[in-house]
């Protein structure tokens, strides 16, 4: 039988609310499979990774890179308990948590990958924005239902330790200049829980966990995306050649290229991967006396972050800004952008005809709150929740004249 894990206390463990002590699962398994059982999570099967969900069974969907990172995220846990000085025995970061901060890192994500994210901050510009990542602290703290009666939206009661690791970002949005990277403005109460007691000067900073999901989603994206990318034959061997040319020569593309010619791409990425858990180590660090999640500091060695960087170039370079992705942003952030102010004359402008167009207890929700701004807010759930393919159907049926019967709204 496992240990008690030494690393992790009270104060890592209390709940937004009072949780009953489970019989066999650790605080912290609860965390991870409240998320797995969540619909959200089941919704990033129809989600946008690089390529839309559905057109070829290969490519990655959201959620078959989130699957990636949280497996990168569990390794590094395991090898740094084996390897590091710091770890080990019945002092190590919980490898059940840091998957669980993983599978729900990117549960706040909207229809068509960063282009709907872009589009749904503009359009929520004067009631609060739309950030990803705020999504996701949305969705954990107040939508994903695990109360006692059906529809109720209280969240899911997730640990300090877990709401603390999906913290990428932790400024208000009126606290920051950039107009992405920053949670909403109503959740400064889910920050303060996550600093309960802290001193300021850790206030700011990003646990350990946290810092390993950062990690596993950098190696999974630069790796799978770039995986898709050659697949796709949106980079190939002269193509890299070429962009070789235009950059700082790393040994890295010549390992590609010659992957490509060979076909040996996935022994190629799975080499990677591995490259890049094995560049982990930890630093010990000045902690506060609360918790040892800010006692540590993920360092990667800068040898494995400069391939880490380039891989993830060639996908931006090749790829994300080729005309034909860029297209299908272009036309998702349209179709967004109609759905999104259709809905709204309906709902959040009073001073317009109202048409009956969402379900009823979507309907019920955001007439019942008490101001546009929090009309605004329940739609933008509604719509940011959206698979693809549904937001296109359903955008097709209010504005197409050929789509669409009375079947299909029954």
């Amino acid at each position: 039988m496992e240990c008690k894990n030494n690393f992790y206390g009270t104060f890592d463990e209390e709940a937004l609310s009072p949780r009953p002590t489970d019989s066999y699962r650790t605080s912290f398994q609860v965390d991870r499979d409240r998320i797995i059982h969540s619909y959200a999570f089941r919704r990033l099967q129809a989600k946008t990774q690089v390529f839309k969900p559905g057109e070829y069974d290969f490519y990655r969907t959201r959620l078959t890179h989130t699957i990636e990172v949280s497996q990168i995220g569990r390794s590094i846990c395991v090898f740094l308990r084996k390897k590091s000085r710091h770890l080990g025995g019945d002092f190590y970061i919980d490898p059940d948590l840091v998957e669980a901060i993983c599978l729900a890192h990117d549960i706040g994500h909207a229809p068509f990958g960063h282009a709907g994210e872009r589009v749904l901050n503009r359009l929520m510009a004067n009631c609060g924005g739309f950030e990803a990542n705020a999504q996701t602290l949305r969705l954990l703290t107040e939508i994903i239902w695990h109360g006692p009666s059906p529809g109720e939206r209280q969240g899911m009661d997730p640990t300090r330790a877990l709401l603390d690791g999906v913290l990428k970002y932790k400024k208000t949005r009126s606290d920051v200049k950039t107009q992405n990277h920053f949670i909403y403005d109503d959740q400064r109460k889910y920050l303060r829980f996550a600093n309960r007691g802290l001193p300021p000067k850790y206030q700011g900073k990003l646990s350990i966990e946290c810092q390993i999901m950062n990690h596993a989603d950098d190696v999974a994206y630069s790796v799978g995306d770039l995986v898709d990318g050659i697949y796709a034959r949106f980079i190939t061997e002269q193509k890299l050649k070429d962009w070789k040319s235009d950059h700082k020569d790393d040994r890295i593309v010549e390992k590609l290229v010659d992957a490509i010619r060979t076909d040996t791409i996935t022994k190629f990425a799975a080499h990677r991967i591995g490259d890049f858990i094995e560049a982990c180590e930890i630093t010990e660090i000045d902690g506060p006396s609360q918790t040892n999640r800010y006692r540590y500091k993920l360092d990667v060695l800068d040898r494995r972050k400069r391939q880490l960087k380039c891989l993830k170039k060639i996908s931006e370079d090749l790829v994300f800004a080729s005309p034909a992705v860029q297209q299908l942003e272009y036309k998702a952030e349209r179709m967004l952008m109609q759905l999104f102010k259709v809905l709204c004359l309906s709902y959040i402008r009073r001073d317009s005809r109202k048409y009956r167009l969402l379900n009823r207890d979507a309907e019920t929700m955001i007439e019942n709150a008490s101001s546009a701004a929090k009309r605004a807010r329940l739609l933008c759930d509604y719509v940011s929740g959206m698979s693809d393919d549904y937001a296109v159907r359903t955008w097709r049926r209010l504005t197409d004249p050929e789509f669409g019967s009375i079947v299909d709204l029954v």
